[in-house]
């Protein structure tokens, strides 16, 4: 006990029954107790942060462009238009058995082709969200253009003593760059789980990684910036097109697994933000388990969204066990943050 008191402490984090993150000792074979054991201290962990935090959760960041999140809620309904006429006009025949009449079951002609008028009316509303996404995708990436163009000066971030987790956290920010039309600038910190390295869940299923994924992961993706930024959980779904010229892309993914802390206004004197409400452990960065702390400085603009500048932040252990019932889950998908 005495060794395990040098260590940091357990944590589990969900439940069998939804998501699950858990970190126990051994002695045995035999999993150790140690809810009720109090460090002395708040242990720091000092593993290398993993290159998914160094490529893509560190400095500026943009907004994609909102018609991506409508146009998702679109097709979903456009779905149901879609499922309810095709359930119509597998019951118009027996409809008109009964001689009631049939409803956009006509034909139109267009040139010299006769359609059906339903098929005029749906099929549209099916080729309107490709349409919609194509011109959200070139914005984008007219968007990032611009940004690396001429970038800002990075903000100047202190933190001011030891974070510990379930503690506030107290900084100190300065802009030494605020451009015209910036308004409303606020920071903001959280916590969540970042995916495993796809070679560490490959590895825990004796899988070979040129080998079939495991259910839930998708075959290995090409990549334009570096191999292993993605572990095959989005299905190149989760950020939208990204200029290939930057490593790690532009845009913001965001963790399936977080919660925010506190929030507040960017002011030149000490800024103090409240824990998040969960019982969250410590920094973790192994391979296969990865607690992620991040600090994020929000800037509203007039055009093209918000402006996010993204610190990682290293964060020590409550002095005992950390549990969370339920953990907070999102689709993971960029344009679904609201940061």
């Amino acid at each position: 006990m005495e060794v395990l008191v040098q260590q940091a402490p357990s944590f589990q984090l969900g439940d069998e029954e939804n998501w699950l993150i858990e970190q126990r000792y051994l002695l045995d074979g035999e999993p150790i107790d140690d809810t009720d054991m109090q460090r002395d201290s708040h242990y720091l962990e000092e593993s290398k942060r993993p290159r998914v935090v160094k490529k893509q959760r560190r400095g500026w960041y943009l907004t994609p462009n909102p018609i991506h999140s409508a146009v998702r809620n679109y097709i979903s309904k456009t779905v149901v238009v879609l499922l309810f006429a095709l359930g119509y006009l597998f019951i118009e025949p027996i409809l008109s058995s009964f001689g009631i009449p049939g409803i956009g079951t006509g034909t139109i002609r267009i040139g010299l082709l006769d359609y059906p008028i339903l098929a005029v009316v749906i099929v549209p509303l099916l080729f309107a969200p490709l349409a919609l996404r194509v011109g959200a995708n070139l914005a984008d990436l007219r968007q990032q253009r611009n940004f690396l163009k001429s970038s800002p000066e990075a903000p100047e971030i202190e933190v001011l003593g030891e974070p510990s987790a379930g503690n506030p956290l107290k900084i100190k920010v300065q802009l030494p760059e605020i451009r015209e039309g910036w308004h409303d600038i606020q920071i903001t910190w959280r916590v969540g789980a970042l995916p495993p390295a796809r070679e560490e869940v490959f590895s825990s299923l004796g899988r070979g990684q040129s080998k079939q994924p495991p259910p839930g992961l998708t075959t290995e993706l090409p990549h334009h910036w570096e191999i292993g930024l993605d572990d095959g959980t989005g299905g190149g779904e989760e950020a939208p097109m990204e200029h290939q010229e930057v490593k790690g892309g532009l845009f913001l993914r965001p963790m399936r697994v977080m919660e925010f802390g506190g929030r507040s206004d960017v002011v030149d004197e000490e800024v103090l933000l409240d824990a998040p409400k969960l019982d969250w452990p410590g920094t973790v960065s192994s391979q296969l388990i990865r607690i992620h702390w991040e600090i994020i400085v929000s800037i509203q603009r007039p055009k093209g969204g918000p402006l996010l500048w993204v610190l990682p932040l290293a964060v020590c252990h409550p002095r005992t066990s950390s549990h969370i019932e339920l953990l907070p889950t999102n689709d993971g998908r960029t344009e679904s943050d609201s940061v």
